[in-house]
């Protein structure tokens, strides 16, 4: 991985010397190459983010061990209508600060997610509104038939009403404007670790909730999660024992890690998609040595762009072969997934450079990219072979690779023409893609994630159809239409499925999801 910001020796230095003091047997120090931005778990839709916030607060479905739907604040669930489900939310649940879990803090939880500054408005979109029926009942009532509601929970997590309200943080920390207050940096929920301190991009500390209703299969006292950006550093610390888990291993590390007698790799597919976004909405172009125009409304210049992009040789020199290349914006274990369509365009330069005469760019033109060099395996690396794999048809790539710190609020804000991202499919299911990647901005959390504003009608009607479709092979058929019409229009440029590796000490077991949460109620240490 190449990463663009240099870490100051004395805070990775600091962290890691107050990790080791500090560890024991039933303590678990886990590194990451990005932070949290926030303890909110309403503030950012981003894997690491809710990973970190949600061990310590649940939603009303969870996912097991073998990534099921599985209950958790809820008890249990049905349709009583084609428009509403009964939840039983679970009795007996205290906050951590001893606050009883009621319907009440549902009904506010889902006020909050839907409100200004919310990143998670896609979880609650297709909600109409909630009724109480009693402090352990509520009905939840859809705009439509919406029968995959309860995969859509997994990753919206429930916070105490009255705990917000106490510390002035009933609205989500805005990411966007840069805006923060209590939740940022403290938290109060009902899952199975408490958060005892919070040093934000350095290190954060958390404690078994010793009263937790459910049962912790593992034996985990305290989780230390520290940030160290430096992949080397990182990797050093796990061979010299000063960690004892690390997220993700740097590809071209993996089998320097395997070859280690007191370490093991987990290894496995996860449900994202590596892909680049396009700004299709301005008239005139950010960030852009064209003026007066926007290029990226031109289907020609989005198409050679695309094979401009040498896929195999970022797979193969990046990627040191762990990743598949993508034809589509889900990968082939989500729900809905059109094997027919699964093929990619050509890498062909020639071609691309047709493309671009014929759009009027015969010489190219001058662009600004925004990239991550902190969130995805080897992102920086992977936006560094883009850029110069388009300087092959005139394209000139000034790269902006920065912290996610930075780089969310930006994109976000769309303040971006041209960007990389990547979505897990956390319902794995694709109405997860097409409702907020997909989808034209609107309310609701509709395209939220659609960071370009890609917008085509007919996908809009369809993703509204798919969603209520019960008959799987109608569904299926939808769904294929929507992403034919997506990838015809090269609406976004997939580039990889991206592959998990985690590694840990040889004595301690965990749970890899595919959709890269880490449970730490799972992970055992053996002596």
């Amino acid at each position: 991985m190449s990463y663009s910001k240099k870490w100051a020796l004395a805070p990775v230095t600091i962290a890691l010397a107050a990790i080791s003091f500090v560890a024991s047997a039933n303590t678990v120090r886990i590194a990451n190459q990005g932070d949290a931005l926030s303890m909110d778990p309403h503030s950012l839709n981003e894997s690491l983010q809710l990973t970190v916030v949600g061990n310590v607060y649940e939603p009303l479905v969870t996912r097991d061990r073998d990534y099921k739907l599985a209950p958790a604040l809820a008890t249990d669930w049905k349709q009583t209508a084609p428009t509403v489900w009964r939840f039983n939310l679970r009795k007996g649940v205290k906050f951590h600060d001893g606050t009883p879990f009621t319907a009440d803090d549902v009904i506010f939880s889902y006020e909050r997610s839907k409100g200004d500054g919310s990143d998670v408005k896609t979880y609650v979109g297709q909600i109409k509104q909630i009724n109480k029926i009693d402090d352990h009942a509520i009905d939840i009532v859809t705009n439509n038939p919406f029968p995959i509601l309860p995969d859509l929970f997994t990753n919206w997590m429930i916070m105490s009403k009255k705990w917000c309200e106490t510390n002035q943080a009933t609205k989500p920390v805005d990411r966007r404007k840069g805006i923060e207050n209590a939740a940022s940096f403290r938290a109060n929920g009902t899952g199975p670790y408490r958060l005892r301190e919070r040093q934000p991009d350095v290190r954060s500390t958390f404690s078994r909730n010793g009263s937790y209703w459910g049962k912790i299969d593992g034996n985990v006292d305290e989780v230390i999660f520290t940030k160290i950006g430096n992949d080397s550093t990182r990797v050093a610390a796990l061979l010299s024992g000063e960690i004892d888990i690390m997220e993700p291993v740097p590809v071209q590390d993996v089998a320097r890690v395997k070859s280690n007698p007191n370490l093991k790799i987990m290894q496995g597919p996860e449900l994202r998609i590596i892909f680049l976004g396009m700004d299709q909405k301005r008239d005139e172009l950010q960030f852009s040595s064209v003026k007066g125009k926007n290029p990226f409304k031109d289907v020609r210049v989005r198409k050679a762009f695309y094979q401009a992009i040498d896929i195999e040789g970022i797979k193969k020199t990046v990627m040191r072969d762990a990743a598949v290349p993508a034809a589509l914006m889900i990968p082939p274990q989500v729900k809905g997934y059109a094997p027919d369509l699964g093929k990619r365009l050509p890498y062909d330069v020639e071609a691309a450079k047709k493309l671009m005469a014929e759009a009027g760019y015969p010489n190219g033109f001058e662009l600004k990219m925004n990239c991550p060099n902190d969130r995805y395996v080897n992102d920086g690396e992977i936006c560094q072979a883009v850029a110069a794999n388009l300087s092959r048809i005139g394209v000139k790539i000034n790269l902006e690779a920065e912290t996610k710190g930075t780089y969310f609020p930006k994109i976000l804000r769309r303040d971006t023409s041209f960007y990389l991202l990547g979505w897990t499919s956390s319902t794995v299911d694709a109405h997860n893609v097409l409702y907020p990647i997909l989808s034209s901005p609107g309310e609701g959390g509709r395209g939220q994630f659609n960071l370009g504003s890609y917008s085509n009608a007919k996908v809009d009607e369809l993703t509204v159809q798919i969603a209520s479709e019960t008959d799987q092979a109608k569904r299926n058929a939808m769904i294929r239409e929507a992403m034919k019409i997506h990838q015809d229009d090269v609406g976004h440029l997939p580039l990889h499925q991206q592959a998990l590796n985690w590694a840990s000490r040889k004595n301690i077991d965990m749970v890899q999801s595919p959709g890269n949460e880490m449970p730490w109620k799972y992970i055992k240490v053996n002596k």
